[in-house]
């Protein structure tokens, strides 16, 4: 096995961290491109908090999250960078957001729970898209008549909003203020852009209705 000293190791792993596909956990750096070199766990633990400290005040952060490390931009400069790209993000519906809330914060739970809570049936898109996605999976089925399907979130959900473990989600409260907020401003710029184009605003709770 060959050595590495501290400095060479740090620009192999600020290297591989930046040019993967996916986020990078120590495992899958001591198996892949420090499989020839002698590199402890210890030494890689203070490697990656010497990188996350490096990028600590710069535009781009080292960010651990569930499937390991990954470099990103830092958030507040998220808007601005988003004229980057010509396509908006994508939105998604109230009733969505509601369904993947639920799941997040009581999984594992059925789908016929979720609609007990919300007091209205999910449609299966719903559940479908949030699956393709890869933010929601199925981890079993309850013990119960007709032994329905229970719901969690996967690692791939975590990675999307930047989190390392379900411990880091915020209060049921924040996210539901955050969620409202989120939801009143995607409203608001779309009735502006209808009024901009001479057309009438839809009526939202009908459309709301549909989505149910």
């Amino acid at each position: 096995m060959q050595k590495v000293n501290d400095n060479q190791l740090k620009n192999l792993v600020e290297a591989a961290i930046f040019v993967a596909d996916a986020p990078l956990n120590i495992d899958a750096m001591k198996s892949s491109f420090l499989s020839d070199f002698s590199v402890s766990t210890q030494q890689l633990n203070k490697i990656l908090k010497q990188l996350e400290e490096d990028y600590s005040n710069r535009g781009i952060r080292l960010i651990k999250v569930a499937s390991g490390y990954r470099f990103q931009s830092d958030e507040s400069l998220g808007l601005v960078l988003s004229k980057l790209w010509q396509e908006n993000a994508p939105k998604y519906s109230r009733a969505m957001l509601e369904t993947l809330a639920l799941i997040a914060y009581r999984q594992p739970i059925t789908r016929g729970e979720i609609e007990e809570i919300r007091g209205v049936a999910v449609s299966s898109n719903i559940v479908k898209s949030l699956s393709e996605r890869g933010w929601v999976k199925v981890i079993g089925h309850k013990e119960v008549p007709g032994r329905p399907a229970l719901l969690a979130t996967t690692k791939v959900f975590l990675d999307y909003f930047s989190l390392s473990s379900l411990a880091e989600l915020p209060s049921a409260d924040m996210f539901e203020e955050s969620l409202q907020q989120a939801m009143d401003a995607a409203d608001s710029e779309s009735n502006q852009h209808e009024q901009e184009q001479g057309e009438v605003p839809k009526n939202t709770s009908t459309e709301n209705e549909q989505l149910h």
